[in-house]
């Protein structure tokens, strides 16, 4: 059983995790990708579980041209979580086809 103190801990990890998430959405180097992904992320970031989180910052490992091109475009050819999740923040910007 996990005490309050794990909890606390497990928690301020999961916080400093969800602030870099959205920082790093929002600075992306380029106009076009800090606009679409830090728009979602401050969206949605801050009610993502450890898993959701997890997923949202491995798509942010992808480079910008092949995370614009599936976004804007939907091009590419990614696992179905990833595409789930590309697939969700196109919808979110209203960019699905």
């Amino acid at each position: 059983m996990r005490s309050n103190d794990d909890t606390d801990v497990t928690n301020k990890e999961l916080g400093i995790k969800r602030q870099r998430a959205l920082y790093r959405a929002a600075h992306r180097g380029t106009r076009e990708m800090d606009f679409l992904l830090g728009h979602y992320a401050k969206a949605i970031v801050p009610e993502l579980d450890e898993a959701g989180l997890a997923a949202f910052e491995e798509l942010m490992e992808l480079p910008d041209p092949v995370l614009a091109g599936a976004l804007v475009d939907g091009v590419g050819e990614f696992d179905e979580q990833t595409k789930a999740l590309i697939d969700r923040i196109r919808k979110f910007h209203k960019i699905i086809r």
